[in-house]
Formats: structure tokens, C-alpha cells, sequence
């Protein structure tokens, strides 16, 4: 009964100069939730889905202007067939219900070509229908991984400079980080200023390794469906409280 009191006093104490305005989030721990209080995995993954839409509000209400959601990872494309099918199929359901929301502009980001045809047509119909919303921009990561995002990135640097008649060597003379940058996923975006992982586990496995270079990171010991506002609210004060150096 004390939270909403003592959650208050942590947004009214947030510096209005030191929120991050753009958040990463690793959804973790939706299967050992599930186990924990004894339901199966595809329970699991619609209890996580559920706090998605708790968690863009409270992103929304400190301020924070860019969110990206790691829902599925190319590593996560080798489950078993039916259990990768229940999944996507809550993932769907999930992206559906923020586009009809309509408060939200919607950006799949991951390697589309790798997952069924089915799915990433309805990922993409959400980007459509959100086009205009006046919220969040909200970074959909499905069928994401860092290293392909950084391959397809160079890939796609390549194809452009041959089709306007530069060499290979002509490329190898005047490429930089920032010819690479314009290629990626979240082209135009700024970069994560925090991530945040759920579930206890403490490395980045493959999200937004080019992006996170500069990041400040939060790993919280709950399991995404249990993760709270004031968890969120602990992960913004943490990040408000540090002195970011960006290398220097």
C-alpha cells in the first residue's frame, strides 16, 4: 500500500535534465517465471506481454522518448518449431494490441527475411498503421541480433555505393563508422542512453551491440512479467545518478 506513495516521491525527485531518452529493454525471463509459479512457457510469454503496455506508460510519464523491446532473437528462431510457432503468435497478438492502441509509432527492427512471411507482413502493417500516432517511438526487435544488424548494415552500405559506381577499393578509402551508423535498424535514431535487462542475467547477449557502445546498463533481479513501475522507477533514478564519461 506504500508503493504508490513512495513511487510519487521517486518521479518527483527524477532531474528533469537526467532521463534517458531512449531505453532499451531485454524482456527476460518469461520462461522461468512461468516455471516458477507453475504454468507452461506460452503462459509465460503472454504474462510478459501484458506488462508492455504498463511499461510504455511509464516510460511516457518520466519523459523518455525512444523504447525498444527485444521480443524474439535470431538464436531464439531455433526453438523447437512449435514452441517458435506459439511464440510469434503471442508476439503478433502483442503488436497488434499496441497498434490498436493507436498512441504509439511502431518500428519492427531485426532480420525479417528469417522469420515466416505471415509474420513479418503483420509487423509491418503495424509500422502503416502507426505512422502517425503522437507517442513513444517504439523499436520492435523481432528475429534481432546485434552481429546480423551489423551484417546486413555493411551489406546494405555495399549495395548502395556499387550502384552509384564506386569500387570496393574507392569504398575501403573513405569508409567510417558514421557510413555504417546510416545502415542500421535504428538509422536515424539516437542511441540507447540505458539498457535494461530483467531476469538477473548480466550480459547483453547480441542487443544493440553497435548502439551500446556508450550506454548505461541496469540489471534488475525480476523476471520480466513481475517487473513493476517501481522497478522502472529504480532503473531511471540509477542511471539519473551516474556520470556518464562516453569514453573520455
Amino acid at each position: 500500500m506504500l508503493y504508490p506513495a513512495y513511487e510519487s516521491r521517486m518521479v518527483k525527485a527524477l532531474p528533469a535534465d537526467q532521463i534517458p531518452q531512449h531505453v532499451g529493454v531485454m524482456l527476460d525471463g518469461n520462461r522461468r517465471w512461468a516455471k516458477a509459479v507453475g504454468a507452461d512457457t506460452a503462459h509465460g510469454y503472454q504474462a510478459g506481454a501484458a506488462n508492455i503496455e504498463p511499461l510504455l506508460d511509464w516510460c511516457e510519464e518520466v519523459g523518455v522518448k525512444v523504447v525498444t523491446l527485444w521480443l524474439l532473437s535470431t538464436d531464439n528462431l531455433n526453438r523447437p518449431p512449435e514452441q517458435l510457432a506459439g511464440l510469434l503468435s503471442i508476439i503478433e497478438g502483442a503488436v497488434a494490441t499496441l497498434a490498436e492502441a493507436g498512441r504509439w509509432r511502431l518500428h519492427p527492427v531485426g532480420a525479417l527475411d528469417l522469420l515466416p512471411a505471415s509474420t513479418a507482413a503483420k509487423l509491418k502493417a503495424a509500422e502503416d498503421a502507426t505512422q502517425d500516432a503522437p507517442g513513444l517511438l517504439v523499436n520492435v526487435a523481432v528475429g534481432y541480433g546485434g552481429r546480423r544488424e551489423i551484417a546486413d548494415a555493411v551489406r546494405a552500405l555495399l549495395h548502395e555505393q556499387a550502384s552509384k559506381g564506386m569500387t570496393l577499393e574507392e569504398l575501403a578509402e573513405v569508409i567510417d563508422v558514421e557510413h555504417i551508423a546510416e545502415h542500421l535498424y535504428t538509422k536515424g535514431q539516437p542511441d540507447p542512453d540505458l539498457v535494461i535487462r530483467t531476469s538477473g542475467e548480466q550480459r547483453l547477449g547480441g542487443f544493440l551491440l553497435w548502439q551500446s557502445a556508450h550506454s548505461e546498463f541496469y540489471f534488475c533481479e525480476a523476471y520480466w512479467p513481475d517487473f513493476r513501475r517501481v522497478d522502472f522507477l529504480r532503473a531511471i533514478r540509477a542511471y539519473a545518478q551516474r556520470e556518464r564519461r562516453f569514453g573520455s
